[in-house]
Parts: structure tokens; sequence; C-alpha cells
């Protein structure tokens, strides 16, 4: 069964969200994820993502069930392994929905009887995923999110304008898609909400901050969650380092923003210390990205109601 790897995967979210999520996965993946499900050669594990829902590592492929289940008995679960098989729902395409779950029950018994061992539908030591994409049928290794950073949305210090943990989560991923050897900073990183999901995700990433009570709760909040990250109390300006990427949430509050000279200040020492960054801003700031010497290689608004953030992800 050698074979280049490959992957299927699904991925979920919210009407407002589909303009992040699709960013996300373009930077991700490198390429437009289909509605429901997309096959992808890149491993990502499917925690790392608000959005991604299941993967399947997969092992055998082909153009019908027949003969999937077939190529599923040379599958080996170890002697005494219990298993079972799960239908992944390609929900994005209209053939695929009119599929009912008698069927999708009757497609995972039919792989399952091909493989040598014990079916539990419970407590399985192994599970095997079985989808249909693109006019072709996969099967292999299956894998759920275990959606790890719901509990970060209960932080003991926190604030009305933070950004959403998805958001957070899905920025760290814009900016830092690949993370071996990857330095990365939030140079305005308020109570810490990136920090934390950066960290979650074993990133080596420094915060920074001019108030020293949002330093003060970014540290409590790392802490809170078990997690080592250095915080560090100063200006961007000050900052001597160099970094692979950034994340930028430009500073607002409720009774006034940053000016566009402040935000340009911000900018241009982003630009000074970091390769690449992600950039939230609460309107289109092309010309002072532009200024600051940033080219903007993709974009999305992330809204929630009637409140949107514009997300440029740049070099």
């Amino acid at each position: 069964m050698n074979r280049e790897p490959l992957y299927v995967y699904s991925h979920i979210c919210h009407e407002d969200e589909d303009s992040l999520r699709d960013l996300e996965l373009r930077v991700l993946f490198g390429q437009d994820a289909a509605p429901g499900l997309f096959v992808s050669g890149r491993e990502v594990d499917p925690d790392r993502s608000p959005f991604l829902k299941e993967r399947i590592e997969v092992l055998v492929e082909g153009d019908d069930i027949a003969s999937v289940a077939k190529l599923a008995a040379r599958v080996q679960v170890p002697e005494g392994a219990t298993f079972k098989v799960v239908y992944v729902k390609n929900a994005g395409r209209d053939d695929a929905v009119k599929i009912s779950y008698d069927e999708q029950r009757a497609v995972e018994r039919e792989i399952g009887r091909h493989i040598v061992g014990k079916a539990d539908m419970k407590q399985p030591d192994y599970r095997f995923g079985i989808a249909a994409c693109g006019g072709r049928w996969y099967f292999g290794h299956y894998r759920r999110h275990s959606s790890v950073w719901l509990s970060h949305k209960h932080k003991p210090q926190h604030y009305s304008i933070a950004l959403p943990v998805r958001l957070a989560r899905a920025l760290v991923n814009m900016a830092v898609p690949e993370p071996d050897g990857v330095k990365a900073i939030d140079p305005c990183c308020g109570i810490g909400t990136v920090l934390v999901e950066a960290l979650s995700m074993g990133l080596d990433i420094t915060g920074r901050d001019i108030n020293p009570l949002a330093v003060h709760g970014a540290r409590d909040n790392i802490a809170h969650f078990g997690l080592r990250g250095e915080v560090r109390l100063g200006s961007i300006a000050e900052e001597t380092g160099h970094y692979d990427a950034a994340i930028v949430d430009l500073p607002y509050n409720l009774a006034s923003r940053s000016s566009r000279d402040e935000q340009l200040f911000l900018l241009r020492h982003t630009r000074r210390i970091a390769a690449r960054a992600v950039v939230v801003s609460l309107e289109p700031i092309d010309d002072l990205l532009g200024a600051a010497g940033f080219v903007v290689r993709d974009r999305c608004v992330a809204s929630k109601g009637s409140f949107s953030r514009h997300v440029a992800v740049c070099e």
C-alpha cells in the first residue's frame, strides 16, 4: 500500500464565518477547499483549526464501494483489537446529501465485513473512515476533532472587545501554517487570546503589550491553561528581536480607535521585526499596509452579527 500521503477533510462553520474559514483553509492547504469535503496531500491535525471537523488518512481508494471494500480487506487490525467504520458525510454536495441514514450504515457494514477483526461500535481501538468525494471513494484511518479550543473561552481575565477564540485560532494558522522552526510575535497581545491559542498548539510565540494591566491579564490567562510563554511589557518600538510571523490586532475600544498615524507606526515596526504578518482592522487599510512595506497576499472579512473585522495576510 505504499503511496503518496493523501487525506480527506470535512469542515463546518456558521454562515457568518464562511470568508474566515475559506481564508484559513487556503493558507493551511494552499488550495481552495471544496464545500463539504476536500482532498489534500497536506497533513493537518483537525484540532488545529476551529473549522476542520474530520480527517481520513487515506489507505485505499476506488471508483465504487465494491472495489474499496475489497482493498480494505488488506488493512491489518492487530490481533485482539476492535474497530469501527465511520461514514463521513459530504454535506457540501447535492448528490451526497441524498444518502439516507440507513444507506450510510449499509456502506459502513459493507466495508466493515471485509476487515479482519472484531467490530465495536462504542469504544473501538481503531476507527476507520469511508467517504465519497469528487467521484471517488476513500477509506482510511479516521480522526475527529476534539474542539480543544472551546475551553479557552472561559478565561479568568477577559474583556468585551477581545478577539473571539475561533477567530484568534484561525489567525494563528494563517500566520504560521507550518510551525516547525517558526518564531512568532503578538506585539499588541492584550489579554493573550492569540497567545493562548498559539501556545496550546505548541507554537513558539512571544507576547508584548504597552498596557501593564493587559500584560498581567495575558500572563494570568496563559498560566490558567497550564501553558508557558513570555509576555513582555513595552512598546513594539522597543522590540529588538526578529520573527518569522506577527499577528497584529490593531488597538481599538468602544470609545475611540487608534489614529491612522498610530496604526502606521505599529505597522512599520511590525514590518521591521517580522517577515510575514496577519493584520486585523475594523476597516480596509491597504494604503497603510503598503506604506509600511507590506504586500497583501490574501484577505477576508470576519463578521459577527453587524460587527466586522478585516483580516489581511501580508508579506
